[in-house]
């Protein structure tokens, strides 16, 4: 059975400008212990689909539906919001992108790391105050004792998001959801959450979906990707796979348009040409047709649904084309 199964999600926003498709129809599996990278462009949908899941996303103005959303076969279209609050923090924990709007300004670390052991664990004060000083120092904070005592203004970037993942990991979540964790960061610390991610993995069994646009962080953290465009799935597969032999052109758009060290003139650093549609005013057909090299008559006017690649039951695309090996968008 899966961890999460997500079918056919779809959350709309009415807005003066028309209706926002940002989550159009996805389907989603996530695995136990599992890693899987969500990338795609900013405004594509991943973060919306994420809160989403979590029953974070207000209604209205939201619309929401979906076939199915089960966590460890739960239903969590019909589940109340009382139960929700009893998932969230607890089996599943996300780490939001920006920590310093997350974290409550006027709590110290300290009390609001502790919050999630008493409300759903029951710990007694001392107790959970024991679990923040070892979580502190889990994830690398100097001096836990007493920096359990400061405010979120006390603390580096670096240390507010180690701060969150301490937060996050608290009650040993089975999934743990990463919107950007990364983000803003120098690569040193970048490299260093994503160790302690890795090791979080390998001691918990913790399933992790990572939500970002760095395709060099999810090409060395994530066992499968899901490449997301304007609110739907494009493209799923193994990130070898992915990387490997790209079958959907945007997704090889974004590779080309990643700066390499060993570019030569053939492989040169190439942008994606166009921009991101209007999410009010999306094209008839596929929504990456306008900025496609490799379009088709065909993909004006019809939108392709997800569907495997031949032979290769883990790899799906949504697309019309059949790229050659090693074409270029």
């Amino acid at each position: 059975m899966s961890l999460l199964e997500v079918e056919n999600l779809k959350t709309y926003f009415s807005t003066p400008d028309g209706l926002v498709k940002a989550v159009d129809g996805v389907d989603l599996r996530i695995e136990p212990g599992s890693t899987a990278g969500l990338v795609g462009e900013s405004g594509s949908g991943k973060s919306v689909l994420n809160l989403t899941i979590l029953g974070l996303v207000p209604t209205p103005p939201a619309i929401i539906s979906a076939d199915a959303i089960r966590f460890e076969g739960e239903d969590l279209i019909n589940a109340r919001a009382e139960r929700l609050r009893q998932l969230r923090g607890n089996r599943i924990a996300m780490v939001f992108q920006d920590p310093m709007t997350s974290l409550n300004p006027f709590l110290t670390i300290g009390d609001q790391l502790a919050e999630p052991l008493q409300f759903h664990k029951g710990q007694s004060a001392t107790k959970a105050r024991q679990r923040v000083i070892e979580l502190l120092r889990e994830v690398g904070i100097p001096e836990p004792e007493k920096r359990l005592r400061a405010y979120p203004h006390e603390f580096s970037g670096g240390m507010r998001q180690r701060a969150m993942m301490a937060m996050a990991l608290a009650c040993e979540p089975a999934l743990l959801i990463a919107d950007e964790p990364t983000t803003a960061l120098d690569v040193t610390i970048q490299a260093q959450l994503m160790e302690f991610l890795q090791r979080i993995r390998e001691k918990h069994g913790t399933a992790i979906l990572l939500i970002t646009h760095d395709l060099g962080v999810a090409a060395g953290f994530c066992d499968e990707i899901h490449v997301m465009y304007a609110g739907k799935i494009v493209e799923s597969a193994p990130t070898l796979e992915i990387f490997r032999q790209p079958s959907h052109p945007y997704t090889r758009a974004l590779l080309r348009s990643v700066p390499r060290l060993d570019d030569d003139e053939k492989e040169a650093f190439v942008s994606i040409r166009g921009t991101p549609p209007d999410m009010t005013n999306l094209p008839q057909g596929c929504a990456f047709e306008p900025r496609c090299d490799h379009a088709i008559e065909r993909c004006e006017t019809e939108c392709p649904s997800l569907e495997a690649v031949a032979r290769k039951s883990e790899h799906h695309k949504a697309c019309f084309v059949d790229l050659e090996p090693g074409a270029t968008s």
